[in-house]
């Protein structure tokens, strides 16, 4: 299995924090922060995609 290289937890208000990170085989990883060992994962370029839309308002029905 690939190491990930995890980012710093991303917090939105109360506890809500996520992190998101990387291997060096170019998967991209979400988890809940302390829930790494139960991750998303998905190709480098797809969490970019994602990341992207999100930025985009693509998800903003969602809130």
């Amino acid at each position: 299995m690939a190491e990930i290289d995890w980012e710093d937890a991303f917090c939105g208000e109360g506890n809500n924090c996520f992190r998101i990170g990387t291997d060096n085989e170019g998967n991209g990883y979400i988890a809940i922060n302390g829930e790494e060992d139960r991750h998303l994962t998905d190709s480098h370029e797809a969490l970019r995609n994602m990341i992207r839309d999100i930025k985009a308002g693509k998800a903003d029905h969602l809130l």
